[in-house]
């Protein structure tokens, strides 16, 4: 009588080594999927650079300009009370409500081809321009504006409310309304560079 082995439990050869060897290989493939993932949404880098695309500049944004392998054009520029800034070469620029891609596209097209012949330009927001906070805080003044406050951190940032504020709400103007229109917005909403926060005063 001949002792048949089945294929299934065969040491060498068998069924079971390789479905092993393929759970195995989808296991890692789905950590790794979800690890990247995780990463992606965790990185403060990642957010920070979605803001910057949608960002809109502004009077008082200091940008860092780097044009590849010139240094007498790069280097840290502040927009004047109009949005604007001189460059060496090209002169005075317009940035005023550009994104930073739309700034460097613009760059690109005042280099080209009359000064560089392929320019290679990269932007961002080194510090945004200030908000202002006026009313029934502690500390009314202008401040250095932090991405992702809210009107509640800029409160705290001017030292706290009053004794006589109104505290569920703010009234703003947004630093590049040209109507200049005031908001009434929740306390817990998210401030935006330029922004001018009256704080009211409660009626009882």
């Amino acid at each position: 009588m001949t002792l048949q082995i089945h294929p299934l439990y065969n040491s060498h050869t068998g069924i079971v080594g390789s479905v092993q060897s393929c759970l195995r290989l989808l296991l890692l493939f789905v950590m790794l999927f979800f690890a990247t993932l995780v990463s992606a949404q965790d990185d403060p880098a990642a957010e920070s650079a979605e803001t910057d695309v949608s960002y809109r500049l502004g009077a008082g944004d200091s940008l860092q300009i780097d044009v590849f392998n010139q240094t007498d054009l790069s280097g840290e520029y502040t927009l004047d009370g109009n949005g604007r800034f001189d460059m060496h070469l090209i002169g005075q620029i317009d940035a005023r409500d550009l994104t930073a891609n739309e700034l460097e596209a613009l760059l690109v097209s005042k280099l080209k081809p009359d000064y560089l012949l392929n320019p290679r330009i990269s932007v961002q927001v080194q510090n945004f321009r200030p908000f202002y906070i006026i009313g029934e805080v502690n500390s009314p003044n202008s401040y250095n504006y932090v991405d992702g406050m809210t009107y509640l951190t800029a409160v705290a940032i001017a030292g706290g409310f009053t004794y006589r504020a109104k505290k569920d709400r703010v009234y703003v103007v947004r630093g590049d309304d040209p109507g200049k229109k005031e908001l009434k917005l929740n306390i817990s909403a998210k401030v935006q560079p330029g922004d001018i926060i009256r704080i009211a005063e409660r009626l009882f």
